[in-house]
């Protein structure tokens, strides 16, 4: 623990990210720490936590100072038991998101190959087409469209842009379960060595995938990194695409699921902008750009600073891990007008930093943005009187980082429009 030196640095012994409370609607706890303490000490998480765009923007923008290495490490301390599974199988490393340079600078060199306009342009089809079916699908009355749309589609968008087979998906997705749970939640003991067991068969059918795909390339993300590594093996190894397509494949299913999922929430939650989105889908593109300012599927973040710096006016000491609360910047006063309405018309909403900053800005963004696009046109076409159920309890994955309605009951109109 990397605590405060002196009682006059800023501690807020109350901030509790994984509270009841917290988990329902943070944002009241957000604008209000952001207000009174932008930056302090959250002995809860043994975090700084950072709260004003400004702060974040530049922390982003500073990876020598703020390394990414705790993107995804375990909040609290693993238990034995779960570190005994997870050595007898598991051998990722960081890559992307919780990679310093120079590595992240190679990897990502190359990922950005595989993420290249004709291949987000031939995977389009694909999802329109899935998500479709899927619409196809849905009967009039009451549904769970979380469970019908927007938890399946993104995952088959991701597994089908990496190369993992159809008739896999729902073994992955199971995989993938509560997954989120052990680096960014406080999971019980029990429930560790569950996840952490998922997570040894997701690596390990990761690396027979990858193998096979040396063997046999095809027309997929994978076979892209393949043919990078046959043309030049000190450049990209096996072991490093292993990674890359383990973490891209839950990276790009869970986050775009709530992503995707908060969006239609909203809209349906604000019934005057989703008859503007009926009447005028062309609003479409701005409405995803205020989800990610107004409720981002991602409402933190983490850094740790590589040296003794200031944040906000307040000296970090080095070695300090930062909680960077982007569902408090999305709603700065500083940047952004009438900061807690939804409003889809409002002229900068992209300036959210919902995707990050600099050279870790969210490689998947186009990909998430598209498949929501798809989802919001599909959904204005086919049932634009579909209603929120007004009623309905929403519950959250108990996690720091990521938030998204676990289940989103709408009442699905008799007939389509």
């Amino acid at each position: 623990m990397v605590a405060p030196k002196t009682a006059a640095c800023p501690v807020h012994s109350s901030f509790n990210p994984l509270s009841d409370n917290y988990l329902s609607d943070p944002y009241p706890t957000l604008s209000a720490v952001r207000d009174e303490v932008p930056v302090f000490f959250a002995p809860e998480v043994d975090m700084w936590v950072v709260t004003r765009y400004d702060d974040i923007d530049a922390i982003f923008r500073d990876p020598a100072t703020f390394s990414a290495s705790v993107g995804q490490r375990p909040v609290f301390p693993m238990s034995s038991e779960a570190q005994s599974i997870l050595a007898k199988g598991f051998h990722a490393f960081p890559v992307m998101s919780d990679c310093d340079p120079p590595r992240h600078t190679r990897i990502r060199k190359h990922n950005m190959t595989g993420f290249s306009g004709r291949r987000i342009a031939k995977l389009e089809p694909k999802v329109l087409a899935k998500a479709t079916q899927m619409f196809d699908g849905i009967r009039p009355g009451l549904v769970d469209l979380v469970d019908a749309v927007t938890y399946p589609l993104p995952a088959y968008m991701i597994f089908t842009f990496i190369g993992f087979p159809d008739e896999d998906m729902d073994t992955l997705k199971r995989w993938c379960g509560n997954r989120m749970l052990f680096s960014w939640g406080h999971p019980s003991p029990a429930l560790q060595a569950e996840i952490a067991t998922n997570m040894v068969h997701y690596w390990r059918y990761c690396e027979n995938f990858v193998a096979e795909r040396a063997r046999s390339p095809q027309d997929d993300f994978t076979s892209d990194l393949i043919r990078i590594h046959q043309a030049d093996p000190d450049s990209l190894s096996l072991h490093e695409i292993t990674n890359i397509a383990y973490g891209l494949s839950f990276a790009g299913h869970e986050t775009t699921t709530n992503f995707t999922s908060n969006a239609v929430h909203r809209l349906l939650t604000h019934r005057e902008q989703w008859d503007a989105v009926v009447a005028d889908q062309g609003l479409i593109n701005n409405a995803i750009e205020e989800t990610l300012r107004y409720d981002s599927s991602i409402i933190a973040w983490r850094r740790m600073a590589t040296r003794p710096t200031t944040v906000g006016g307040v000296d970090i000491p080095g070695g300090a891990k930062l909680m960077l609360l982007l569902g408090a910047a999305g709603r700065d006063p500083g940047h952004f007008s009438a900061p807690e309405e939804f409003d889809i018309h409002r002229g900068d909403a992209r300036r959210h930093l919902a995707f990050g900053k600099g050279i870790h800005y969210c490689i998947g963004a186009a990909l998430a943005r598209m498949e929501a696009r798809i989802v919001l046109d599909l959904l204005a076409t086919r049932a634009p009187e579909v209603r929120i159920v007004d009623d309905q309890e929403y519950t959250f994955p108990a996690n720091i980082s990521f938030r998204g309605p676990q289940q989103l009951w709408v009442q699905w109109p008799a007939s389509d429009s």
